[in-house]
């Protein structure tokens, strides 16, 4: 999916946050850097969270919109929370996704700031996408409920999609061999299966049975794997 292909809305819609969170900039500034991160989300390493991922969690963003506070920061926190994407080795062995917060986060921050966004929706938009790391559990509810649950709404899909998605992952670490990257992903799942809840929004608590459904079969699906696969030395 090229940039060309979905910026007839996504561009616009990016255009309008942004001016709705106080921004000042020139429509064209606004649309130039939504057409940047686009490009970003296009990167050809992206068989999983690239554009189709970032209209997904935009989708889920509006539809537990009202559980937010500031519609608008949570959806810009979505377009920049995996803003900065790297599956190296050195993602995979640390047992995190590829998904870099951290730098996606000062990457919110600087382009907002130079699109004329106020401070306080600028830190609020790269609090939420720091706070993603690790998909820790968001200690202050609210937007940030909102954005860790619908970034995790994937995980809710029914069986046949949650493979396709499974699928999409692995294909992002193909270069890692099959039992360091199932060790990785057993880190990763028994992780999420340790929170309690996983889905902190009122209306995302409706997805934690089929989630965690998924997330159990697919760690028994891992062991299975793994006690057939050899490790690397």
């Amino acid at each position: 999916m090229s940039p060309s292909e979905v910026s007839s809305w996504l561009v616009p819609s990016f255009a309008r946050s942004v001016t709705s969170a106080g921004g000042t900039a020139p429509q064209q500034d606004i649309e130039a850097a939504a057409l940047r991160l686009l490009a970003r989300w296009n990167e050809p390493e992206r068989s999983y969270h690239g554009v189709a991922h970032l209209v997904d969690l935009l989708q889920h963003v509006d539809e537990l919109k009202q559980e937010t506070h500031n519609l608008d920061a949570v959806r810009l926190a979505a377009w920049y929370h995996g803003a900065v994407f790297d599956a190296a080795e050195s993602a995979a062995y640390a047992r995190r996704g590829g998904e870099d917060e951290a730098a996606s986060a000062e990457l919110a921050r600087a382009e907002l700031s130079a699109l004329g966004v106020p401070e306080p929706a600028v830190s609020a938009v790269a609090t939420m996408v720091a706070g993603l790391a690790r998909h820790s559990a968001p200690g202050d509810g609210g937007d940030s409920a909102v954005l860790s649950d619908a970034d995790l709404a994937i995980l809710a899909s029914d069986p046949q999609r949650y493979r396709q998605y499974l699928t999409k992952v692995r294909e992002e670490y193909a270069h890692i061999p099959a039992h360091d990257y199932l060790a990785a992903r057993k880190a990763i799942v028994g992780r999420l299966l340790s929170r309690s809840p996983l889905y902190t929004s009122p209306l995302g608590r409706g997805w934690e049975r089929q989630a965690r459904e998924n997330l159990t079969a697919e760690l028994a699906r891992i062991d299975r794997e793994m006690a057939s696969t050899a490790p690397t030395t």
